[in-house]
């Protein structure tokens, strides 16, 4: 995922439950090892009731006073509020590492950096990234576990689905025609104006964006050869752009077309609103969507401040600032119910039109399995 190359229609969360089935040369320094007064370790602990309550995690995690996060752009799902409001309701010092990285990159640094305090304590990753690294991740329920659907949770708490959304193409409408298909994309008023964020075979929002284009193309979200046929396509006809699109490059015009989730496309609207007239489109009847996979470390430096993390973002406060991000939380639902969601915020999300895709892990699998034998060649 990148979360920049990283990352259930009308109802909510509920008609997405199959989402997801799912330096270095320094020597090793001493990890954390945060107790409450019972003694139990924080690096041990599945749930906040195995360290004698809340009480005592939040005050384990300040005495640690300190967590490292990976691959979350402040403009991604509104992460950059969400952690300004962690270090503000704990007072713990977050450090974001690496903004841009790829899922793939959250799991290599998180090897290269074992026993070290400079080591991420949590993660934000791609489904198959995540389902495929599950033995780096540290059981853990927060309070609201069982709000989680079934199907969008590892039963243990090894990994939790948290937001989500469908892939969009976002456009400069002052720029380019607006699309009313992804075969629009191919005619010559898209010229060297369409990019796709970042590299499909390592970050999860390009990956969904092949799946996305093979779905409108009359593929699947398994069989995504005429998703790469398109994209070869596009390349031939000049229209594909090659550049990792970032906020700078919208905003600078040089990335005119993204594919992208659409709540990061819908962020983008609100950014530059008064500046560029920023559209979102989700193509009718190839409504492609997907969450992103939270996880512990199980070598986390900071083990309580790992913990605590996981209980703000599952927490009303943290899921409404996701979906204040335009992203859907998984939480939704239940929170809908209690009447606790940002009813504001859940009424802006984008609208889809048709049944909606939701890959399952075994689809990944064959997908990137294609992707990997067959991109470098097609596009490059």
């Amino acid at each position: 995922m990148s979360q920049l190359h990283h990352r259930r229609v009308s109802a909510g969360v509920a008609a997405v439950v199959a989402v997801a089935a799912i330096a270095a040369c320094s020597p090793p320094e001493k990890k954390s090892s945060s107790s409450s007064a019972s003694g139990a370790s924080a690096a041990s602990a599945t749930s906040a009731k195995d360290l004698g309550g809340m009480d005592k995690l939040v005050a384990a995690a300040k005495k640690e006073g300190q967590l490292n996060v990976i691959a979350l752009p402040p403009d991604w799902a509104n992460y950059g509020e969400i952690i300004k409001a962690f270090q503000s309701k704990y007072g713990i010092t977050i450090t974001s590492d690496q903004p841009d990285a790829s899922s793939a990159d959250e799991i290599s640094t998180a090897q290269r950096l074992k026993g070290q305090s400079k080591a991420p304590d949590v993660f934000d990753l791609g489904a198959s990234v995540a389902a495929a690294n599950t033995a780096m991740f540290a059981p853990y329920k927060s309070e609201k576990f069982d709000e989680v659907p079934a199907n969008l949770k590892d039963p243990n708490g090894t990994w939790v689905n948290d937001y989500g959304g469908f892939m969009s193409i976002g456009y400069d409408a002052g720029k380019v025609p607006a699309p009313t298909s992804v075969a629009d994309l191919l005619k010559p008023p898209y010229k060297g104006k369409v990019a796709l964020n970042g590299d499909p075979t390592k970050a999860g929002a390009a990956f969904a964006g092949v799946q996305m284009v093979s779905v409108a193309q009359g593929g699947t979200v398994e069989d995504i050869t005429k998703g790469v046929d398109f994209f070869a396509k596009l390349k031939a006809a000049g229209n594909f752009l090659p550049v990792d699109p970032t906020p700078a490059t919208i905003e600078s015009g040089q990335t005119p077309v993204v594919f992208d989730w659409d709540y990061l496309n819908v962020a983008q609207g609100a950014k530059l609103k008064g500046k560029m007239d920023w559209k979102t489109f989700v193509p009718d009847n190839a409504a492609v969507g997907g969450y992103y996979v939270q996880a512990i470390n199980k070598d986390a430096p900071h083990p309580a401040a790992a913990r605590l993390w996981q209980e703000f973002l599952y927490s009303d406060e943290g899921q409404n600032l996701w979906l204040k991000g335009g992203a859907r939380p998984v939480r939704l639902e239940a929170m809908q119910k209690a009447g606790t969601a940002d009813a504001a915020a859940a009424a802006a999300l984008p609208k889809v039109a048709g049944q909606p895709v939701i890959p399952t892990e075994a689809q990944n699998a064959k997908a990137k399995d294609y992707l990997a034998k067959n991109w470098a060649n097609a596009v490059g």
